[in-house]
């Protein structure tokens, strides 16, 4: 008798066979204020096998918070929200839920924006103005924990790299040295909301909140709140 080798079997899972092996579904937060926007991509998820909206969020803030509560195992996040937008929550998020995958999934597009969304822990940036199907295979890469990146995003990445060898390193502008802090008050500044409304949502002293607010128009070198909503506006922290 001729006896075989035995040879090892190498094995092929699928997206769908790792969702039966953790006997749950992908569960996915949904973070836009726009309403169309959030039942487009609640629909999107909800038609895919093994896959589960498991919270909706209308603002940053709301995300951040909603992610602690049900831990999800990717966030499908718009950039610019309410209250914080969606680069600061994210990195909010990565900071409580070190687990949890993040596409940036927005209308704006342009490098800093792409590079600040993979610098505050997002795996994906996919603009709404591509093919739906590009967010469908982000969440399923990011599902495995692997980064998915577009053409357009990985070219900007790649000269990202590039400049950085060769010495041209980002100059930044000053309001990159603006705390997450400061950040996050900048855009409840820019939004319209007093010193006594940025401490009661920040849950902070009202001193504190002054504190910062000087902090914020030395550091961007304005003198008055129309500043600081042009940088908020230029840095999409909030709509025009």
């Amino acid at each position: 008798m001729v006896m075989t080798p035995w040879r090892p079997r190498v094995a092929s899972w699928s997206l769908a066979d790792c969702v039966m092996m953790t006997d749950r579904n992908l569960r996915i937060l949904i973070a836009d204020d726009y309403d169309i926007v959030r039942e487009g991509a609640r629909a999107i998820v909800q038609r895919h096998p093994g896959w589960e909206v498991c919270g909706i969020a209308k603002t940053g803030r709301e995300a951040v918070e909603l992610a602690v509560t049900v831990q999800p195992d990717v966030v499908v996040m718009d950039m610019s929200m309410p209250e914080l937008n969606g680069l600061d929550a994210a990195i909010q998020i990565k900071q409580q839920v070190p687990s949890a995958e993040i596409v940036i999934f927005t209308a704006h597009e342009n490098d800093d924006l792409i590079r600040a969304a993979f610098t505050a822990g997002a795996k994906s940036f996919i603009s709404k103005l591509e093919s739906q199907g590009l967010l469908v295979r982000a969440i399923e890469s990011l599902a495995r924990h692997q980064p998915f990146f577009t053409a357009r995003v990985s070219a900007v990445l790649f000269s990202n790299i590039v400049d950085r060898a060769e010495g041209r390193g980002d100059s930044g502008e000053t309001g990159h040295r603006l705390s997450a802090r400061e950040r996050e008050i900048v855009q409840l500044i820019a939004e319209g909301n007093s010193n006594k409304a940025v401490a009661d949502m920040l849950r902070i002293s009202i001193r504190t909140a002054e504190a910062h607010r000087a902090a914020i128009l030395r550091k961007l070198h304005v003198d008055s709140v129309a500043g600081v909503v042009r940088y908020a506006i230029r840095n999409k922290m909030i709509e025009p």
